[in-house]
């Protein structure tokens, strides 16, 4: 694209009359994380993210994964799934990850990482809720709600939140923030 005029595009010379631009980033939902990040996360002794999740994705909090301490994954699955409101997703994201930070400092600790118990105690949790609800038939238009009009994996049960909703979930990390046990992790 050359350039934008009163009614249109130019693209290689060419203007195409438009009623209307909208300008947008995009995003991806849905798609495999190392296509959407270009790369794929090397935890301890070598195991790739891809193989930790080979079967679903397994966190605590959707912030923490057994295997790749001091990495924080921030995003919505797992925790507060509030897709209609992603900043608050990352805020909130920011906020414990800054917590544990600075208890780990405190501590002189430069290792975090979740046990194997807390990260299978919280995906069995995630799993007593409604799943994951798609609200489009496959034989819709492919899209965000209906998975692009693809069946959902096995490992598409575990692309939920917590059970109660988004906002039992600000207030229960916020509790699990202002308690200062940091249960489920390991300072070394």
């Amino acid at each position: 694209m050359e350039r934008i005029t009163e009614t249109g595009v130019v693209v290689a010379g060419v203007e195409y009359p438009v009623d209307c631009i909208i300008y947008a980033s995009g995003f991806e939902v849905g798609t495999d994380y190392t296509q959407r990040t270009g790369f794929d996360l090397t935890g301890v002794d070598g195991l790739k993210l891809s193989q930790a999740w080979s079967d679903g994705m397994r966190s605590l909090h959707g912030l923490h994964v057994r295997g790749f301490p001091n990495a924080f994954f921030v995003q919505p699955t797992q925790g507060a799934n509030l897709i209609s409101n992603v900043p608050h997703n990352l805020t909130d994201s920011a906020r414990t990850i800054a917590t544990i930070v600075a208890e780990a400092k405190r501590r002189g600790a430069t290792r975090v990482e979740v046990t194997q118990e807390a990260q299978d105690a919280w995906v069995a949790l995630l799993l007593t809720g409604p799943g994951r609800m798609m609200m489009g038939s496959a034989d819709c238009t492919p899209g965000y709600y209906n998975n692009e009009g693809q069946p959902l994996g096995p490992g598409a049960k575990y692309n939920v939140g917590y059970p109660a909703g988004a906002s039992a979930y600000f207030r229960y990390i916020d509790g699990w923030r202002k308690s200062g046990k940091f249960e489920g992790l390991e300072f070394a």
